[in-house]
């Protein structure tokens, strides 16, 4: 991001752009805080995030959400995604109790971030074990430790776009949940 509020407003208090995050974490830190990172996509915003974000922020004392950038989630999830801009997506994130900042990420994945901020542990969704998470080595190599949390990988927003669009298409309603055990790689999907 360009160090600019991306909501166009100054409405959303908990975004900082990199610079000052990494300041107000560092002092954080030197007061003793412990800080947690998660990340994700975060488009159409659903029961699973809040149960990752819910259960991500119970490691530490202070919660950093990273979102996808639009330009990443396209690579990530193909054309016609996100549904919802960066903007909305962070101010949507934002407004959940247990996210302390938001940040945003150009990337594929967050290990740049971690770097910058050294987070004690980076959390991770059910889609993946500690072994299969992609910044893994980075977050080893800054000191802290990877954590899976939340409930099984049951929702997601590609699931919920594909029930959607099966429903307009005269498809069956009901049944937005996915399969149990069906796995989606990101923990914001």
């Amino acid at each position: 991001m360009d160090g600019k509020d991306p909501t166009g407003s100054s409405g959303l208090a908990k975004w900082k752009p990199l610079e000052s995050l990494v300041h107000t974490i560092d002092e954080l830190k030197s007061r003793g805080k412990r800080i947690v990172l998660a990340n994700g996509v975060f488009d159409l915003i659903h029961v699973g995030h809040v149960r990752y974000l819910r259960a991500a922020r119970g490691l530490g004392d202070v919660l950093v959400v990273a979102v996808n950038e639009d330009a990443s989630v396209r690579a990530l999830k193909g054309p016609g995604r996100p549904i919802l801009a960066l903007a909305e997506r962070l101010e949507l994130v934002a407004a959940m109790e247990m996210v302390d900042f938001v940040v945003s990420f150009s990337g594929l994945r967050v290990d740049d971030l971690i770097r910058a901020i050294r987070p004690h542990v980076h959390a991770k969704g059910t889609d993946y074990t500690r072994e299969t998470v992609p910044e893994r080595d980075t977050v080893l190599g800054c000191g802290g430790r990877v954590e899976i949390v939340g409930g099984p990988k049951q929702w997601s927003s590609s699931r919920i776009l594909e029930t959607i669009a099966s429903t307009c298409a005269g498809g069956p309603g009901p049944g937005v949940r996915s399969r149990p055990g069906a796995s989606e790689r990101n923990d914001g999907d």
